[in-house]
């Protein structure tokens, strides 16, 4: 059953995926020729505050995850009851708070940004922005901490690919009928209010046995406090970038900002989707099994996470001004190629997504409290180096901002999961780091020699030769990290070949029962 799971979290999520980016590549574009720049850096404003604003949401979440993973990973129903019934207690305690705070940035975002929209224009979009979050804060968040501890992230994935499709149709018919931005955003809310319905109809469906009316085990989440401390370092970290270019620069900045992050984050998600499907896994085997045997599934996880993470961005890095030469082609209202930006932009997120199993282990481990103080350095240093380098440098100086408190951080997350939690040397991830980054710096610069003898002046050419150029850079670093990592490559191959004979038995059945 668990394989299954992996599976179908993996199939659906790349299926997701496939869809999530066409169009998430379309409507971008289709907002910046109909609306403008200034309307594009708002939304994506907007959306980049109220996407970690819901984060506050996870010093809970983030407890009850810990906890779940135990329960559920020893089929304990009546114990799984008692924290998701504490969970829901404390999402209702709080979830009028997050209605406020929704209202204050709603009245204060449109005092402090720089724009030529009127103050009602901004609040609306604001505030139809941080609703739809409200309604999942009393309704579906719950439940999907009990889909993501079961391993039914294949769910979660399903219903957010179907409720984008309808989003983009409907947001790609209002851009043809010329509603303006407010509109578009408030479709937004509506379909928020649908996303939910459709989470309670299924979970209620899927766990039968699910009763929140008994006694919730509220020391369960006795470690919701911490992780509250490092949700709200998370929501500044996250959101410090725009939220600066937008007041101490304009949005057209925020605007050449969102696009960039857009593109890098398309590869972030698809990471993501890979994590997801094996982290329930990992969460449950660090509950439920021997220290020896979560340490082979994390060392796993770590060599070929890492081999992931540089040879996608290093291919990602290679074709972005390409494709954004043709994707803002008749965009006139600011300049949106710039060589040094993706540079930049790829230091991020190679640190970002590289260090997932020294933030894993932490989460696992419960470790909130003993780590609170350090993650709110890393905010405070992105802060500071951001408000200090915009100034001087604008978009790069944010950038240099979030460099580096993930310098900082990072470093921190590999040193204290492995010496505090794992009790071993921190050599091993940093020995696997040195290589992936002396591998990236040599596939970069091949990949930028041999793309200058080729033509990228066309989607289907920059299509082509980008998955070609994933065909060669992803299983060179697998290989490479096979290599080196002898025993790792053996545990992972004998995990692997179930999942393969079990996909290869789905398709002779889909095809037998097809003729």
């Amino acid at each position: 059953m668990n394989k299954n799971k992996s599976l179908n979290n993996i199939i659906s999520g790349f299926a997701g995926q496939l869809i999530t980016v066409a169009l998430g590549v379309i409507i971008p574009r289709l907002v910046l020729l109909n609306l403008g720049s200034e309307a594009n850096g708002l939304i994506s404003t907007v959306t980049q505050i109220f996407t970690y604003f819901a984060l506050l949401e996870a010093g809970v979440g983030n407890a009850a995850l810990q906890s779940l993973y135990g329960t559920v990973g020893r089929k304990a129903t009546v114990e799984t009851n008692s924290v998701l019934a504490a969970t829901q207690y404390y999402y209702r305690r709080t979830g009028v708070i997050y209605f406020v705070g929704v209202l204050l940035v709603s009245i204060i975002f449109p005092l402090a940004v720089k724009s030529s929209f009127s103050f009602w224009t901004v609040f609306a979009v604001t505030a139809f922005g941080g609703l739809g979050g409200v309604v999942r804060y009393f309704t579906q968040a719950k439940y999907l901490m009990l889909i993501k501890a079961d391993g039914r992230n294949y769910a979660e994935t399903n219903i957010s690919t179907v409720i984008n499709i309808l989003i983009s149709i409907t947001k790609i018919t209002l851009l043809y009928l010329g509603c303006n931005v407010v509109v578009i955003q408030a479709m937004y809310f509506g379909y928020s209010v649908l996303t939910s319905v459709i989470y309670v109809l299924y979970v209620h469906r899927s766990y039968p046995w699910l009763n929140l009316k008994v006694k919730p085990n509220l020391q369960a989440l006795s470690k919701r406090n911490s992780a509250f401390i490092h949700q709200i370092s998370a929501m500044i970290f996250n959101s410090t970038d725009m939220l600066i270019l937008s007041i101490l620069d304009n949005l057209k900045v925020v605007s050449v900002y969102g696009l960039y992050s857009l593109l890098f984050s398309m590869v972030s998600t698809a990471i993501g989707t890979i994590n997801g499907s094996v982290q329930y896994k990992l969460g449950q085997s660090f509950n439920t099994k021997s220290k020896e045997e979560y340490l082979r599934m994390h060392d796993t996880f770590e060599v070929y996470n890492m081999a992931l993470v540089c040879s996608l961005y290093c291919v990602a890095g290679a074709f972005i001004l390409p494709f954004l030469r043709r994707y803002t082609a008749g965009v006139t209202d600011i300049n949106y190629i710039d060589a040094y930006l993706p540079y930049l932009f790829i230091a991020t997120y190679l640190m970002n997504n590289g260090r997932e199993s020294s933030n894993m282990v932490i989460k696992f481990a419960g470790h909130f409290k003993q780590t609170q103080l350090r993650t709110v350095l890393e905010s405070a240093i992105n802060l500071i180096v951001s408000l200090i380098g915009v100034h001087y440098f604008g978009i790069y100086g944010v950038l240099f901002g979030t460099i580096a408190a993930l310098l900082y951080r990072t470093n921190d997350m590999i040193i204290y999961a492995n010496r505090k939690i794992l009790n071993r040397s921190p050599w091993k991830t940093y020995r696997r780091w040195i290589v992936n980054i002396l591998l990236f710096l040599v596939f970069s610069v091949g990949l930028r020699w041999f793309l200058s003898h080729v033509s990228l002046s066309t989607y289907p050419r920059i299509v082509l030769w980008a998955a070609f150029s994933c065909l060669i850079t992803v299983p060179a670093f697998f290989g490479i990290a096979s290599l080196l990592e002898r025993d790792i490559y053996l545990y992972a191959k004998s995990l692997l070949v179930p999942y393969l004979k079990s996909m290869r038995q789905k398709v002779i059945f889909l095809l037998g029962r097809n003729h």
